[in-house]
């Protein structure tokens, strides 16, 4: 049985909306914010990097946002085209507002930390108005991110693009993209990523994320029972991530699977989650064994967090399957 029923006549494969900003990377990494003097400018936000990353692996893909009307929104929207992603439905906010801008702090492989501009930002300007039914029925599936589900009209926008998702078949990701700093609190974070999980078919974040979803629940810190939560509701597959100790992916089917880990060469933690899940997205789309796409996500996310961009970062089917296979015959030489 297809768990996930993509419809192979719709035109597009792939939508994400929501965010989308500017990553700059301390070039000065194994020292803290303060001592760093220079940084290089990416694409960044979570569904940005994500659609970035199924365009590198040759899906038709499409972004609903808005950006600034300024040089680093004339950056973004072009960088999308660069990489084949359709911008129809990027639109320049002409309301004042500013492109969200992320300094990364690289200490160390493992101590890395984001300071965020978000005051008055242009992808939380999006509006119902923005959502059009039409392009949405036209993509095999539609991700959303819990970022834009922070501020109004943002909110109500992502949660109009679920309605028309639901209503025309279209398969939903949820990256629930948890930033703190978005938020007003805790309790309306539960609330609108509750809501909006509701509606989605394949849910993946980290433990915590769920925990944070769950502050209201009776049960809290359990993978399974998390996961059957969703499965009352709309969703097919539940992805619980674990950082370095891989992850668990559970089906509505009552099947349980444990993700591959990679080795990387660290330089910097972010952008892990990304690429995984382009990875996973990409091989499900393609009606791969649930192992399979997690294995693919796991590569993409060692080869990004070994780089020092996250857009830039993101890898070709060939570089994900050069890089499983080198790691294949390493471990069989090893082993011998």
């Amino acid at each position: 049985m297809n768990l996930l029923p993509f419809d192979e006549q719709k035109p597009l494969d792939f939508i994400a909306v929501g965010r989308l900003c500017i990553d700059l990377n301390a070039n000065e990494i194994h020292r803290p914010m303060e001592e760093t003097v220079t940084f290089t400018k990416y694409v960044g936000g979570s569904p940005a990097n994500i659609a970035i990353g199924m365009a590198r692996l040759g899906m038709k893909t499409g972004f609903i946002g808005r950006v600034a009307d300024d040089q680093m929104g004339r950056f973004i929207v072009q960088y999308l085209k660069n990489n084949g992603i359709d911008t129809s439905y990027v639109i320049t906010d002409k309301s004042g507002s500013v492109t969200g801008l992320a300094f990364t702090e690289i200490k160390s492989p493992t101590d890395c930390s984001i300071l965020m501009y978000r005051d008055n930002v242009a992808d939380l300007k999006l509006e119902p108005n923005d959502i059009h039914e039409d392009y949405i029925r036209q993509a095999k599936c539609l991700l959303i991110s819990g970022t834009a589900l922070a501020k109004s009209p943002s909110r109500e926008a992502v949660f109009l693009a679920l309605e028309y998702a639901r209503r025309h078949g279209v398969v939903v990701f949820f990256d629930l993209d948890y930033r703190p700093y978005t938020w007003q609190s805790k309790e309306e974070t539960a609330i609108y990523y509750n809501l909006a999980a509701e509606k989605c078919d394949v849910i993946i974040g980290t433990r915590e994320e769920f925990d944070m979803m769950e502050q209201f629940a009776v049960h809290q810190h359990d993978d399974e029972k998390t996961a059957q939560k969703w499965f009352d509701y709309h969703a097919k597959i539940v992805v619980i991530k674990h950082g370095k100790d891989g992850s668990i992916a559970y089906t509505k089917t009552g099947e349980t699977f444990v993700g591959t880990i990679f080795p990387a060469n660290i330089v910097k933690t972010f952008g892990a989650g990304d690429s995984y899940a382009a990875g996973f997205i990409y091989g499900l789309m393609n009606g791969w064994p649930i192992p399979k796409a997690m294995e693919y996500g796991a590569a993409a996310a060692s080869i990004v967090i070994s780089s020092h961009s996250c857009s830039d970062a993101m890898p070709t089917l060939d570089q994900i399957e050069q890089f499983i296979q080198q790691h294949k015959s390493s471990s069989t030489a090893a082993k011998s």
